[in-house]
């Protein structure tokens, strides 16, 4: 089709769209009403007749019309027509075929079978040639203006996306990438398919901008990789889930490169072992502190869906307190919810809730995590880390509580910030409350790697930063990492608890660490855009190092030593690690307190790692002033170690 032709084509069409919907439904009528007697007329001139009869005519163009309008013709949209009303329209028009031949009998026409066969003909090839030229002509609207795009995928997803950008105004589909020799070099919905060696020059060749992987059911380690190579090769990367991806009405939407987290995780998410996952939670009386957090907050939904006998929330923000309740509420109105306000560090506040709740099972998820801020809020971070465990691991004990969870981090296995350090110290405490005589109380703890989307993670960060227009921020291009999903990190502490015997660590097997680098890449090519860089100084965004943070390792563990054995979830391990006895610890947590008390950031790096050995302090900094508040709360917990 030359240029003069397809703007043409263009104009005409954009006119018809334009038109409202009663004139193009007259339209419509009046046309296909000429149409149906012309086929009267061509079939008695080709049937030896001289005209057809008035009767049969009127018989012949009300028959069928009233034929496509039963297909439902002239409620659809041509440009979206499906062929499946085609063919029923088609029916319609073989049975008005045997009338007319009856009709035409009885009036004795000369030959009437023969008239009524011509008609049919004529009339069914009208049918199926209007609807196609209409549609392709509608088709052809926004073509210029679409991005010229490949699909990487030619099997069925693939193919019903391409027969839909074909209406798009946004995308063009120009052809098809496939790994499968079966597909190469065929035609699937009217595109070429070629092999992934031709990328670079197909994507040079007809300037494509993005490519659109449409692989539903490809696993997540398979969906990082290929997105790397793609995006390696210059072009926006953009993922198709399923048909949700489009309009009612056929069209692709815009936001095709929603990122999933799956993707960016690299394996397939570990799923919960049923058996083991009610077993503390369904009609038990749970409390979840720190309920308002990322983890705290998904671990009470995944506790409300087991139905518990009712469920106590404990978080120090009123807001984030507030936020979850009115979930829970809203989401799971049969279960009970209560809510408190206040610190993990207020003994008093634990005792009064478990005794009037009968906690049955505690998950400790309070905790400041972030570890600059820590860094440079290392007495406010010891407190509320050291002394929060402290305070349930007491009440726990003191209220008969069976089952008491620990939520770890991998940044306490040697540490080297005061973050790491102090869940390290929580970690002994559990340990050594496991260890006292007589204790009713399962204490066990749950190491995690890095949690996608919690809050303040790197993805909410690359996320906004990308949405910024960058550049993406990363402290060092060597930096590695575990990673896991939300949901698993809070099935991994529902499942703990049932497994649990006593001061184990549970881990879970994350599979293969993920270089921050190519989280960056990967997330750039799900959002559609390109990396900027020496190579491709026309990227959208550019990927800036700026330093590992005081304390940040390159790379972290889950393991202290090499004591791990499975555990009766196979993705979970079971580790019983070095462990300080009771007046032994409780002895240096006093030290810690009183080296807090004295904000000597020295003094305490020294009771740190009197406690934790293996803890390496970062270059030291200057001391803050501590507020008055907290040196009254770190005397009452001193005095309160004493006693």
């Amino acid at each position: 089709m030359t240029d003069t032709s397809q703007r043409i084509g263009q104009r005409l069409a954009a006119r018809l769209v334009a038109l409202d919907r009663p004139t193009k439904l007259g339209l419509m009528l009046g046309v296909d009403s000429l149409a149906l007697a012309a086929s009267m007329a061509l079939a008695a001139l080709v049937s030896g007749q001289t005209v057809a009869a008035l009767a049969l005519t009127v018989l012949a163009v009300s028959g069928g019309l009233a034929a496509l309008a039963v297909a439902r013709l002239y409620r659809s949209v041509t440009r979206y027509l499906v062929w499946r009303s085609l063919a029923f329209a088609s029916a319609g028009l073989l049975l008005l075929t045997v009338g007319l031949g009856l009709s035409a009998s009885r009036a004795g026409s000369l030959a009437p079978w023969s008239f009524a066969l011509g008609f049919g003909a004529a009339a069914m090839t009208y049918l199926w040639l209007s609807r196609l030229c209409v549609r392709i002509l509608l088709q052809q609207r926004s073509t210029p203006h679409a991005q010229p795009v490949a699909i990487y995928g030619a099997g069925e997803a693939g193919a019903q996306l391409a027969r839909a950008m074909t209406s798009s105004r946004e995308f063009r589909p120009i052809c098809f990438f496939d790994e499968k020799s079966a597909f190469i070099h065929r035609s699937v919905a009217g595109l070429e398919v070629f092999p992934v060696s031709a990328l670079q020059e197909q994507v040079a060749r007809h300037r494509i901008g993005s490519i659109v992987i449409a692989l539903p059911s490809s696993s997540p380690l398979r969906m990082r990789a290929l997105t790397r190579k793609l995006v390696q090769a210059g072009v926006r990367v953009r993922w198709f889930r399923n048909l949700l991806d489009m309009h009612e009405q056929g069209e692709v939407r815009g936001t095709l490169s929603e990122i999933r987290l799956e993707h960016l995780l690299g394996r397939i998410p570990v799923a919960p072992d049923m058996r083991l996952f009610g077993q503390c939670v369904q009609g038990k009386n749970v409390l979840v502190t720190g309920a308002g957090g990322s983890i705290g907050a998904e671990l009470c939904r995944q506790i409300c869906a087991l139905q518990p006998g009712r469920l106590d929330l404990i978080d120090h923000s009123e807001f984030a307190l507030y936020t979850i309740t009115a979930e829970l509420r809203r989401r799971w109105p049969r279960v009970a919810v209560h809510a408190h306000l206040g610190s993990v560090c207020n003994a008093a506040l634990l005792k009064r809730v478990i005794a009037s709740a009968a906690t049955n099972t505690i998950y400790h998820a309070a905790a400041y995590k972030h570890v600059p801020i820590v860094e440079a809020n290392v007495v406010e971070g010891i407190r509320n880390n050291v002394l929060g465990s402290m305070a349930i691991a007491h009440a726990a004990h003191e209220g008969g509580v069976t089952t008491c969870v620990l939520v770890s981090s991998d940044k306490a296995v040697r540490p080297t910030n005061v973050m790491g350090a102090s869940k390290r110290i929580a970690e002994l405490v559990f340990q050594a409350a496991a260890a006292v005589p007589g204790t009713v109380t399962r204490f066990s703890m749950v190491r995690f790697g890095n949690v996608l989307g919690s809050s303040g993670s790197v993805v909410p960060l690359f996320q906004q930063q990308i949405a910024r227009g960058g550049p993406l921020t990363i402290t060092h291009p060597e930096i590695i990492r575990y990673f896991m999903l939300i949901t698993e990190a809070a099935q991994l502490v529902v499942q703990a608890g049932a497994m649990a015997r006593g001061g184990e660590v549970f881990v879970l097997d994350m599979g293969e660490p993920v270089r921050i680098l190519d989280l960056a890449r990967t997330m750039i090519g799900l959002s559609g855009l390109t990396e900027r860089n020496g190579r491709n100084p026309d990227g959208d965004i550019e990927i800036e190092y700026i330093g590992l943070f005081p304390g940040e390792k390159l790379y972290e563990e889950l393991l202290i030593g090499d004591g791990a054995e499975p555990s009766d979830h196979p993705a979970i391990l079971r580790v019983r690690e070095p462990a300080l006895v009771g007046p032994e610890l409780t002895r240096r947590i006093e030290q810690l307190l009183l080296a807090c008390q004295s904000n000597d950031r020295r003094q305490i790096d020294v009771t740190l790692r009197a406690l934790v050995p293996e803890f390496r302090t970062a270059p030291e900094r200057p001391s803050r002033p501590v507020t008055t508040a907290v040196q009254r709360e770190v005397s009452h917990a001193v005095n309160t170690v004493r006693a």
